[in-house]
């Protein structure tokens, strides 16, 4: 997948579908700002701002993290992953948890 390939899949992703599935299942998060806080986070192994330096993130993010997050998020909405887990590991990196 080129860049600006994935870049739309991001956004879509982040920005519609996983918002919208978040309507009709039993997920702790359902706007896109968190979808995107903990699909980047996973894919840096940590808070994502301490890994990229610009922003918009998804911009700045370098392919390999990029991707790694777009197929968290894809995993995600495939129900193949615990969000639940992903959300308080995010949460935990950031000391929003103990």
């Amino acid at each position: 997948m080129d860049r600006a390939a994935l870049e739309n899949e991001w956004m879509r992703l982040t920005r519609e579908a996983l918002p919208k599935a978040a309507k009709t299942r039993d997920w702790p998060v359902s706007l896109d700002h968190c979808f995107q806080r903990i699909c980047l986070d996973h894919a840096c192994g940590g808070r994502w701002y301490d890994h990229i330096s610009d922003r918009p993130a998804y911009k700045a993010a370098g392919d390999d993290i990029l991707q790694a997050a777009v197929d968290l998020a894809q995993d995600i909405l495939a129900d193949e992953v615990d969000l639940h887990a992903l959300n308080r590991q995010s949460l935990k990196w950031r000391g929003k948890l103990g």
